[in-house]
């Protein structure tokens, strides 16, 4: 199954702690026979992230860019590119249900790329119930579903 996770699970890897997440999740997903995928846009978002907590003095630009190297070198991980056509389009229709554009983006390339979203925002969770959404996703990947991390952790074995 190919797995898109949400910025929320790789913050640890740039030095951000997550209540109840750890750093493994990715490798771990990867170890249960799931491709793991990440938006490009994500990068973005751990830099954006990241930098409140830098400009505080709660963690060293250092870690961050170490952080962000692992994910960019990682072999295992999909990159993502945003900027495709149909990503594009779906981002657009995505943006009369999302206050986010950058969520937008992120469900749009894993609507358009994987069989899963694995996500904690309230927001994208909550359009499982939408017929918009559900009719733009019918259109694009009916298969596709949207999960938190437990949800996935039922439903595919993987542990974490």
């Amino acid at each position: 199954m190919k797995v898109l996770l949400d910025t929320t699970y790789l913050l640890p890897t740039v030095g951000v702690n997550v209540k109840e997440l750890y750093k493994g999740i990715p490798a771990e997903i990867t170890r249960k026979g799931h491709q793991v995928a990440i938006s490009e846009i994500t990068v973005f978002e751990l830099s954006a992230k990241s930098s409140k907590f830098i400009a505080k003095g709660e963690l060293l630009p250092d870690r961050v860019t170490d952080g962000i190297r692992s994910l960019l070198y990682d072999n295992t991980i999909e990159k993502v590119p945003v900027y495709g056509l149909e990503i594009l389009l779906i981002a657009f229709k995505l943006r009369r249900l999302l206050n986010d554009f950058i969520d937008c983006l992120i469900l749009s390339t894993a609507i358009n790329n994987c069989d899963v979203l694995i996500t904690e925002d309230r927001e994208i969770v909550a359009q499982k119930k939408n017929k918009e959404y559900l009719s733009i996703v019918l259109a694009a990947n009916p298969k596709f579903r949207i999960q938190n991390l437990s949800e996935f952790q039922k439903h595919s074995g993987f542990k974490g």
